[in-house]
């Protein structure tokens, strides 16, 4: 008995269908219970193109954010709400990781206690010197 094989010369692990699935089941827990998934994408086995096509399928949305601190870290907003594409650089801007993330907004963006305590004694001093 002989099976036809169909060889495209395009590497392809068949991981970017599954992972779609996983994003779409994390939406799902994200607006029943709030629960919160982070994808590491960098430690999926993904043949080149898939991280790409992964990004082309989930589109682009509207909001976008850099931040410099010890390294630039870009956010995005994907075509999905509640799906976000962080990448973390180092100062050569190389990728150090890059994550799917299935919240209402990512951590990095959130305003640390500390950074809050630290913003009211500045508002403190500007208050004080008119």
């Amino acid at each position: 008995m002989t099976f036809p094989v169909e060889v495209t010369g395009e590497p392809w692990t068949g991981n970017v269908q599954p992972l779609l699935h996983e994003i779409y089941y994390a939406l799902q827990r994200l607006l029943e219970t709030g629960e919160i998934t982070v994808i590491d994408l960098r430690a999926l086995p993904l043949a080149p193109g898939e991280e790409e096509k992964i990004e082309q399928k989930l589109g682009q949305g509207e909001v976008r954010a850099r931040i410099e601190a010890l390294g630039p870290s870009e956010i995005l907003e994907t075509g999905i709400a509640g799906v976000w594409l962080v990448t973390h650089y180092n100062t050569e801007e190389e990728i150090l990781g890059r994550y799917i993330e299935i919240c209402r907004i990512p951590a990095i963006l959130e305003s640390q206690d500390q950074d809050i305590e630290y913003g009211l004694d500045e508002m403190e001093a500007l208050l004080e010197t008119r």
